[in-house]
């Protein structure tokens, strides 16, 4: 049983319609960007039995900043149907996202829905990484060809460090085993980025 089965609380439901609208055309991971959004706040309620509607909806609609048009007042739409602390969640998630892209994104862990949501989004998107490697047939060549991901994951083994504790063990150890894995698979892939150039 999860939040998102029925029946679901209002704010739940809403923000799976809302998330359908959103997300509508878009992909993530190369799947469509509801399948994500579905994945992340389900493995939220797999692991906080007792969820908030509130975080279950960040969840569900945490990739929406990236998909709305610029001129749409996303942050009001939002606050009107959902009160002001769905939106806050997401555009905190927004901005850990945009920060990946710099060198040395910070690890934050004091605001604890937004390190719920991020984590059960890294499970999500970690996972999806690996099914998608493996399935390629050459996981060494998909890793290979994605070398601001293999620069990322001393920065998610340090989110994991910094989240062990704050989070359901459970959750915890579900992101470590997901590193644990892509650690392997990516030894020759690191070892390959770390040799000096000609």
């Amino acid at each position: 049983m999860t939040a998102l089965a029925a029946p679901r609380h209002p704010l739940v439901r809403h923000a799976l319609t809302d998330a359908r609208t959103w997300c509508a055309g878009r992909t993530i991971d190369e799947r469509p960007a509801l399948v994500h959004a579905v994945r992340v706040a389900v493995t939220l309620t797999r692991h906080l039995p007792d969820v908030s509607p509130e975080l279950t909806a960040a969840a569900l609609l945490h990739d929406v900043p990236e998909f709305a048009p610029p001129d749409v007042d996303l942050d009001g739409i939002l606050t009107a149907r959902y009160g002001p602390e769905v939106p806050r969640i997401i555009r905190v998630l927004q901005v850990e996202h945009h920060a990946l892209d710099q060198p040395d994104p910070p690890i934050t862990t004091d605001d604890r829905p937004v390190l719920l949501a991020s984590t059960a989004d890294k499970i999500v998107a970690l996972a999806s990484l690996r099914r998608r490697a493996h399935s390629s047939g050459d996981p060494d060549a998909f890793f290979t060809a994605r070398p601001g991901l293999l620069r990322l994951l001393p920065h998610f083994q340090g989110f994991h460090q910094a989240a062990t504790g704050r989070v359901p063990a459970s959750m915890s150890g579900q992101l470590g085993h997901v590193l644990d894995l892509i650690h392997q698979d990516t030894a020759t892939a690191r070892a390959r980025l770390q040799e000096p150039g000609p």
